[in-house]
């Protein structure tokens, strides 16, 4: 059985070398990012083309009781039908069956355990879009049935492969504080997951995992979330409402280094990170590392219902 799994994957792998391109599938059309991800794959005159894929096919999917999702959704189903080719199919299975890998692009955390499960039974890789889930407990069930089914798959923020992020990575980081927009969705059990899931993501990128206890101080405004790392450093979030601009500082020893507030925080970076992926097999972010951030978030927000004390990660 595990040779099986790993045929399909070097089928696809060999494929994408050929130069024959990738052919991809949305699972989910209620997001701007997928109109923005059709146009960089399927468009060779866009200044943001990047070669190596193309989406052919979508499921609608939707959360007719988020707000975002029900108002978006024929819109953006109607743009890749009519604008870009995509065949929009009536469920997950028939999707599966007509691309190399999926895209699960569902702007709601909440279906995508149930998405996920349908995927991993096709054994394709899969990319899923920001927040993985809307529960810590979701979110370790999908990696569990990913493990099980032998399937490779990773989910990112796109903020954590913008120019912003990269160019203040490196060795020596004592510690960091990012910020960026932090607005709730009613119906997500980890409120920071909905939206702060960015900034957070930047912090990770640029710490590492290996934090242990998480304090939050919550005011209407914004939060301010500390992570105390196993190594004694000190890496910190906040998180604005209703939106704001993005950033980050980096600290090494007596050093800080501030991004530029100019730098690009466009999709292009990660849609590179998704088509190599999808090319080679190589998941650029580890399973493992996904899980803390949300294990950060969970105890975030036990430390907020704690009235500001500090909580250890599950």
């Amino acid at each position: 059985m595990k040779n099986a799994r790993i045929v399909p994957l070097l089928i696809l792998f060999a494929v994408a070398a050929a130069g024959a391109g990738v052919r991809l599938g949305l699972v989910g059309t209620d997001t701007s990012h997928v109109t923005a991800f059709a146009r960089m794959l399927n468009d060779p005159a866009s200044p943001e083309h990047v070669p190596g894929a193309r989406i052919v096919a979508a499921y609608k999917g939707g959360s007719p009781d988020n707000p975002t999702s029900a108002k978006y959704i024929d819109r953006y189903t109607d743009e890749l039908r009519e604008k870009w080719g995509v065949e929009i199919v009536a469920d997950i299975p028939a999707l599966c069956s007509k691309v190399d890998g999926i895209l699960l692009t569902s702007v709601d955390g909440r279906p995508h355990l149930n998405e996920a499960r349908q995927i991993f039974a096709s054994k394709k890789p899969v990319w899923i879009d920001k927040p993985l889930a809307s529960t810590l407990e979701d979110a370790r069930e999908i990696a569990r049935l990913g493990k099980q089914a032998g399937v490779r798959w990773w989910t990112s923020s796109s903020l954590r492969f913008a120019d912003m992020i990269t160019t203040l990575k490196g060795d020596g980081i004592t510690g960091a504080i990012t910020w960026g927009p932090g607005p709730f969705e009613e119906h997500h059990h980890l409120d920071l997951s909905w939206y702060a899931i960015h900034p957070i993501e930047m912090l990770y990128a640029l710490m590492g995992p290996g934090c242990v206890e998480v304090t939050r101080t919550y005011t209407e405004g914004a939060d301010e979330i500390v992570g105390r790392w196993k190594d004694g450093r000190v890496g910190s979030v906040r998180a604005l409402r209703p939106y704001g601009s993005y950033g980050a500082i980096v600290f090494r020893g007596k050093e800080s280094v501030q991004s530029n507030p100019k730098a690009a925080t466009g999709y292009r970076p990660m849609v590179v990170e998704i088509v190599r992926f999808f090319e080679t097999g190589v998941v650029p972010v580890p399973v493992e590392e996904s899980l803390e951030l949300f294990a950060f978030m969970d105890a975030a927000l036990r430390s907020k219902q704690a009235g500001g004390r500090p909580m250890a990660l599950r």
